[in-house]
């Protein structure tokens, strides 16, 4: 993959507060609905399920993925039921190894680097360099029943990989609901070979008295 990014254009002076207090980080943080085991990274040195952590292991630094060939890394996170996200949390980095941006998608379970430089995402944003977990508002409308989503990082800040430490969600889950259309379908089956069952009954019950 090449790439010729030009980083000098990004603004990373933020009007918005990057921390984050313990009461809000546990009041609607998902973590406890994101299926850990079935997080994918693309491109990535490590598991892509180290870096979703506990939100009181957020500043830890120890463990953490970093993009392997270049500097792009995909990561895609599922959830155990549908949620209406609020907000991305973000710690990365150090310095030039923090990605220039995010991009966000929702409910595309195969989405691969080609896909996401072609398609527009639902949102993204500047990332900030600091040692601090960023918040990154998300529009509700635009993600109101997650089951996957996936964030791209098309390159860093000047480093010829891009470090990850913490990803998290703010957010509100709900169970996922049946698929109507399966019932439906699976009840005209049955209803089907009821009919077949009472067909072949009428050829054979008339035996001679």
């Amino acid at each position: 993959m090449s790439h010729n990014h030009d980083h000098g254009d990004h603004a990373h002076g933020h009007d918005h507060e990057h921390t984050h207090s313990d009461t809000g980080g546990h009041s609607d943080n998902v973590f406890m609905h994101i299926d850990r085991d079935n997080v994918v990274a693309l491109n990535s040195i490590g598991e892509g399920k180290q870096v979703i952590k506990p939100w009181d292991e957020r500043l830890d630094e120890q463990v953490y993925i970093e993009s392997d060939a270049d500097d792009q890394l995909i990561i895609r996170v599922p959830f155990t039921g549908s949620v209406k996200l609020r907000s991305l949390l973000l710690k990365s980095g150090p310095g030039d190894q923090t990605p220039a941006k995010v991009a966000l998608f929702a409910n595309i379970d195969n989405l691969d680097f080609s896909d996401a430089q072609d398609k527009e995402p639902l949102q993204q944003f500047d990332v900030a360099v600091g040692r601090e977990v960023g918040e990154y508002p998300l529009k509700p409308a635009k993600f109101p029943n997650v089951s996957t989503v996936t964030l791209f990082f098309p390159a860093s800040q000047g480093a010829e990989t891009t470090r990850i430490y913490y990803i998290g969600f703010l957010g509100q889950w709900s169970e996922r609901k049946q698929d109507p259309v399966i019932t439906v379908y699976e009840s005209q089956a049955n209803l089907a070979d009821h009919e077949k069952i009472q067909g072949t009954e009428g050829n054979f019950s008339m035996p001679s008295q």
